[in-house]
């Protein structure tokens, strides 16, 4: 890791540097107020002689331009602050010294800009926040926050390495997700191929990963993403956390090697950068089970899988009678929102997800009769059911995915003999379920 420079900055020292740029590919600017006032409320609380330390600035050096890598939302709000006391308090102030740095501040700083409309009322809203609090201020407070108040400052001369050091950094703390350690990742080996892929592009595939509302972001990794990957592999998927990562890691076409299994990705990925000249619209044939390509398909990836779920849970195709039946008794019966039933439903759309993402619409009817009754078994059986209990029947009982993944056909998923329930416990939050499987025949003991 050739970091260039570390060193200890107060705030006041580190605005004065007016190379720092935000690159086109960060995150919007996502701080809400909560935000910006438990920051004003931690410089309140720990205000003193004593240095308090507020978080880390992890610069890219590119000739004179200062890259903020990590530390964008920070340096921001620290900029909306300095705005606000200029505005508001410089002529209050009596300290010549404080004085001279804010001058110099105000004269030295860069000037963020931002397309988004979401950065555009964030930042609005906070400063409108801001002084507020700055109305009520004293000198004291001020020259604090600027002179004592400091961040880590790291400067590091190769792009990816800083967003190498990035991820570290976070994958060792609690603040960040799976999924955002991912995004820095991919912007990490998409910056790699920046011959094929211009900052206009990247900072559209950004924004559309932004756009994304992060909760929705985070379920569609852990209990979809994840999980179908994992379990079409046989493997235990219980939990996505940082160390599950790898999972979405895979192969950089501009660095590894021409090996024979990569020539097929290598052949899509030239063809549609030939089609791309032609304004022709394309898109990668991802595939759940396939090996994850590294950079631009990454984000294409999710943002295609988001949509495709959003079809399958919607269903706006036509369906049989009785496959439309069995999506409105999942969507209305009394138990369905219980913690176990919610788990029965995550494994029914795991596995609709990936026959749709194997065979498509072909056959869909069939294949939701069939995927209800091997999920929706689990739910007849077991009186407690856990996160475990689906896992355990996925990996060890009958493994419906493996059976995808090994299908060259659709009939092998359609026609695929499921055995009958033996044993089941009475509940009335489970009878329109039970309706339906003894309309099936799927009872042992059913005329």
């Amino acid at each position: 890791m050739s970091i260039v420079k570390t060193e200890i900055l107060t705030i006041g020292e580190f605005l004065l540097n007016k190379n720092l740029l935000i690159p086109q590919f960060q995150r919007p600017y996502k701080w809400s107020v909560r935000n910006v006032i438990q920051l004003l409320d931690d410089v309140q609380r720990f205000k003193g002689n004593t240095p308090y330390r507020i978080g880390t600035i992890v610069i890219y050096k590119e000739n004179e331009t200062a890259n903020i890598v990590d530390g964008q939302q920070r340096t921001i709000t620290f900029l909306l602050i300095v705005k606000s006391i200029l505005a508001n308090k410089h002529s209050e102030i009596r300290n010549e010294n404080l004085k001279k740095l804010l001058s110099s501040i105000e004269a030295n700083a860069f000037v963020p800009k931002f397309q988004n409309e979401k950065s555009k009322k964030n930042i609005q809203d906070n400063f409108r926040e801001i002084e507020r609090r700055i109305a009520n201020t004293d000198e004291g407070l001020i020259d604090f926050f600027l002179n004592k108040c400091e961040v880590t400052h790291f400067v590091i001369d190769d792009i990816s390495e800083a967003f190498q050091f990035f991820d570290s950094q976070n994958a060792r703390g609690r603040d960040l997700e799976p999924h955002d350690l991912l995004k820095a990742f991919h912007l990490r080996e998409l910056n790699s191929a920046k011959e094929k892929i211009s900052e206009k592009e990247v900072a559209a595939l950004v924004d559309t990963w932004e756009e994304m509302d992060t909760k929705e972001l985070s379920n569609l990794f852990a209990d979809f993403l994840f999980r179908v990957r994992g379990w079409s592999k046989g493997n235990s998927s219980r939990y996505f956390s940082k160390k599950d990562t790898g999972l979405f890691k895979g192969i950089n076409l501009s660095k590894i090697d021409n090996y024979p299994y990569t020539q097929i990705f290598r052949l899509i990925d030239n063809h549609l950068n030939e089609k791309k000249q032609t304004d022709e619209k394309i898109s990668f044939p991802f595939q759940l089970d396939q090996a994850i390509i590294n950079g631009k398909y990454f984000f294409e990836m999710v943002t295609h899988y988001k949509k495709v779920f959003e079809q399958i849970t919607n269903q706006n195709t036509s369906l049989s009678n009785d496959a439309q039946g069995i999506m409105e008794t999942l969507n209305s019966y009394e138990g369905r929102n219980r913690t176990g039933d919610k788990y029965v439903r995550m494994l029914f759309n795991c596995s609709l997800l990936y026959y749709t993402d194997k065979f498509g619409e072909a056959e869909i009817s069939k294949a939701i009769e069939k995927i209800f009754i091997w999920a929706y078994s689990l739910r007849l059986t077991y009186q407690n059911l856990q996160l475990a209990s689906v896992d355990n029947y996925v990996v060890t009982d009958f493994n419906l995915f493996k059976k995808m993944r090994e299908a060259i056909y659709k009939e092998e998923v359609t026609t695929l003999e499921l055995p009958l329930i033996q044993v089941d416990y009475e509940s009335e939050k489970t009878a329109e379920i039970k309706e339906l499987f003894l309309k099936m025949k799927y009872y042992a003991n059913a005329k």
